[in-house]
């Protein structure tokens, strides 16, 4: 007897130990001053206030009608409306994967970085690269001109566009490194397109309104 109970206090802390270490996704469904909507490890909706915590040990530091503030296992992470992140441990996950959950549009986007700058993403499989407008390659402090010059069709026209590398492109714990882009001349598209050059190196699986991209490589 006393064998048993030792082997299931071992199994009870071997699961407290796992669970330490799995990360927390967080889905933000809404967003008001002081609250925000959440879902948490696809479990049920609920509505946490400033300072409240979930069972789940989700805190939220602060909220407004444009982003909110979380807190798990002493990590911090800011999400806007519509966002998703998985936040806690993580050191014991391979995958390197990302959730991101459709607006009312039924569009998958994301605040993600190319090259270490914030940028907005939006999923577009129609799209044969990562695209962007000139403006934002500048801020990402890419020299789109030295690369490889052409002309794409456009709804507004044709447009000047170049081929370039894209060094680093994440979104949430997705990192990409040397992606083929587009840089469009002028201001169009005003978000930056995640491309198949990027979704052709990562799983996607979707369920519902959630798309998960894992990376393959």
């Amino acid at each position: 007897m006393k064998y048993l109970i030792q082997s299931a206090f071992v199994f009870f802390l071997s699961c407290t130990s796992l669970a330490a270490y799995a990360d927390t996704q967080i889905n933000v469904v809404g967003l008001f001053n002081g609250k925000a909507v959440v879902i948490i490890n696809n479990g049920k909706t609920q509505i946490l206030s400033v300072g409240q915590q979930s069972p789940d040990g989700v805190k939220l530091l602060s909220a407004d009608s444009t982003k909110a503030v979380f807190e798990v296992a002493g990590k911090r992470q800011e999400l806007g409306m519509g966002q998703a992140a998985s936040v806690g441990g993580g050191a014991s996950s391979q995958a390197s994967s990302v959730t991101l959950y459709a607006d009312p549009s039924g569009h998958h986007m994301a605040d993600g970085s190319i090259n270490g700058v914030p940028l907005k993403f939006l999923v577009d499989t129609g799209a044969t690269m990562v695209a962007m407008n000139s403006g934002d390659a500048r801020y990402a402090g890419i020299e789109y001109r030295s690369g490889e010059r052409g002309v794409v069709q456009t709804a507004n026209g044709n447009v000047v566009a170049y081929h370039v590398v894209i060094n680093t492109l994440k979104i949430g714990g997705l990192t990409l490194n040397q992606v083929d882009g587009t840089v469009l001349e002028g201001g169009s598209p005003s978000i930056v397109l995640l491309g198949m050059s990027a979704l052709n190196r990562v799983d996607m699986k979707r369920d519902g309104i959630a798309l998960t991209l894992t990376k393959k490589y």
